[in-house]
Parts: C-alpha cells; sequence; structure tokens
C-alpha cells in the first residue's frame, strides 16, 4: 500500500509517500521558524496561510521525487488533530479533496501517535509492547503502548510541557525562537555546577511532572544576572547548561519510573525535544544499566513531519480504518487515550 502523509498541524508543512513494502519514498518539509521568531512564537493566523502557500507545491513536489502518479497512491492520511485549528483545515481539506478525486480511502491520523510511531520507521525498530516518552512543544506524557491504538496514560506534564518551558526559558535569557535548539547550542560552553536547578516533582511518587517552578527558578537566576540586558555571554551558557540538565535529570528519572512500573524492556522517545542530545545521552547513561532499549527517530522525523502521518496513516488503512463520509473534521483537542485499537 502507497499513501500520501500531510502534516499541517502548527507551524510546519510535511508531506510524504510510504509505501508498505519499499517504506519511506519520498518526503518535504518547510518550516515557518523564521516567519514565526519575529513574534517570539507561533501566530495561528499566519500558519494557516503559510500552509496554503506551501502544500500544494510540496505535494508536487514528493509526487515528482516518488515518480508516483495520482493512481499510484491508495491512500491519503491527514493530521485531524490536536493542533491548530485553521491550520488542521487545511490539511484536513486538502486531503479529503484529492482521496474523493483520485477515488482512494482518506484517513485522519492523531498528531501524536504519528509522532509514537516515528522510531518505528527506523531500520532498527522496536516492537510492540514498550513505554514511551512523548516530549514535544505541546505535549509532556509517558504512556504503555501494548499495540497500535492500544495506549494507556502513565502520566503527564500538569502544566507546561517540556517543549514549551525551553521555548520560555530562551525567551527570559533573550535567545530567540525556538528555545530548545538555542538553549542546547548555549548549554554546550556552559560551566558544569555554577548553577544546580531543582528536579521538579521527582521527590514524591507518581509519573506526573511539573515544569512551571522550573522556569521561575530560571528567571530568578536570570534576574540575579542582572536580567536580559544585563547577563554576560557566559551567564546565558551557564544558565542554559543548568536548564537543561535540570530537564534532562527529571525526564530520566519519569522515564525509569515509568519502566519499572510497567516491566518493559523497551523505551520509545519522541517528539521535538527527543531531538535534544543530552536528553539522549542521560536515558542511554540511566536506563543501559537497567538493560533497556532506548529507541527515538532520526533527527529529522524529531519534529512535525509528513513521513510520520504516512506511516500512522498506512498502518490504519491496513488495519482497516478509513473516513467514508466527505465531512471534514478536526480536533484542536484530542486526547490520545481516546483512539481505537487496530489490528496489525
Amino acid at each position: 500500500m502507497r499513501v500520501l502523509g500531510i502534516e499541517t498541524s502548527c507551524d510546519e508543512t510535511g508531506v510524504a509517500i510510504y509505501d508498505s513494502e519499499q517504506g519511506l519514498l519520498a518526503e518535504a518539509l518547510h518550516s515557518q521558524i523564521a516567519m514565526h521568531a519575529e513574534f517570539g512564537g507561533v501566530v495561528p493566523e499566519l500558519a494557516s496561510r503559510d500552509h496554503v502557500r506551501r502544500l500544494l507545491p510540496l505535494i508536487n513536489q514528493v509526487m515528482q521525487e516518488a515518480n508516483c502518479a495520482p493512481s499510484d497512491i491508495d491512500g491519503v492520511a491527514y493530521t485531524a488533530g490536536p493542533g491548530l485549528a485553521g491550520a488542521l483545515l487545511v490539511g484536513a481539506s486538502t486531503a479529503r479533496a484529492l482521496a474523493w478525486s483520485w477515488g482512494v480511502p482518506a484517513v485522519p491520523v492523531h498528531h501524536m501517535e504519528g509522532h509514537l510511531l516515528a522510531p518505528l520507521l527506523e531500520e532498527t525498530a522496536p516492537d510492540f509492547p514498550f513505554t514511551a516518552l512523548l516530549v514535544s512543544g505541546g505535549h509532556t506524557q509517558l504512556l504503555a503502548a501494548e499495540s497500535l491504538g492500544d495506549y494507556r496514560l502513565l502520566g503527564e506534564s500538569l502544566d507546561d510541557a517540556a517543549g514549551e518551558a525551553f521555548d520560555k526559558a530562551a525567551k527570559m535569557m533573550g535567545l530567540g525562537y525556538p528555545g530548545g535548539p538555542n538553549i542546547a547550542a548555549y548549554a554546550e560552553r556552559g560551566e558544569v555546577g555554577r548553577f544546580v536547578f531543582p528536579r521538579p516533582m521527582v521527590d514524591r511518587p507518581g509519573l506526573d511532572m511539573s515544569f512551571s517552578g522550573l522556569k521561575t527558578y530560571c528567571l530568578n537566576t536570570v534576574q540575579a544576572c542582572g536580567g536580559e540586558e544585563g547577563m554576560t555571554e557566559q551567564d546565558k551558557a551557564d544558565i542554559a547548561h543548568a536548564f537543561q540538565e535540570a530537564v534532562a535529570e527529571t525526564l530520566y528519572i519519569k522515564c525509569r519510573r515509568a519502566l519499572q512500573e510497567t516491566g518493559h524492556k523497551v523505551l520509545v522517545m519522541a517528539g521535538g525535544v527527543s531531538a535534544n542530545l543530552r536528553l539522549r545521552e542521560r536515558l542511554a547513561e540511566g536506563l543501559g544499566k537497567m538493560d533497556v532499549a532506548v529507541h527515538y527517530p532520526r533527527h529529522n522525523l524529531c519534529t512535525d513531519n509528513g513521513a510520520m502521518i504516512a506511516y500512522a496513516g498506512c498502518l490504519r488503512l491496513l488495519g482497516g480504518e478509513l473516513q467514508e463520509d466527505l465531512h471534514i473534521r478536526v480536533r484542536a483537542r484530542w486526547p490520545l487515550m481516546e483512539l481505537a485499537p487496530i489490528a496489525s
């Protein structure tokens, strides 16, 4: 089965073609980071308009790169949520129109399930069941994944997601948007031990997380160093290092507890923050001692992309799921646990 995947949930327009026998045939991505950086974060109306401009040229591009005609496509998958409603509607309406005109089924895909399944696109793909850490700008969740669509929530952030915390901490220091890569770059030059930030909610049982107190601690440290205008470049690097270490250690501790609870020997990490090298190192260091294998997607599949949507849609189409009517439905909020299990 050959599936065209479309991702437009936020600030990246992603398109890809996945073949169930040959794998990923082609992919293309346009990031809106430069456009939104001026405003320090995503502007929903600008995001939607840019998806309108970019989507059809990207579809044409991947069709040409994969040497595919419309008659070669067996289904169209699209992100139906969660995300920005206007941005989701651009991708959903385009996907539904293409599916109808080509006479193929369309399948709505949950954005976070796309991230969850992205590591399965790698050559050394993990098998179900496994424990998953979904860590991105909008979500930080720990799940027990028993099979496709059979997910159990173990814990989640009670306030900002880890990615949001990175963005806000970077803004406090004047490092720009997006915060994650900028903090990681500064952290490489940071002095170890000058600042030590707290590890939130690790001194109490359970798997829920909170990053609001960590942001406050970061703000107080920034102000103690003279604020955004008074800090030196070394101050910024030292704060970035301490902040990144606190997030990585907190997520490691929660993952370790989750694995002890589930008994799984595989951890899958996905989402934009999964690209953070220090987080990958910390998980490998600690979980390797537990004989746990850690899997994550290649760097370009950590952020939003069409490949994960094409792949997730292909699995669901093979399992018999499709959207038969022509109604366009998107969900800005959509709990992952509402998905129905699909036979493999």
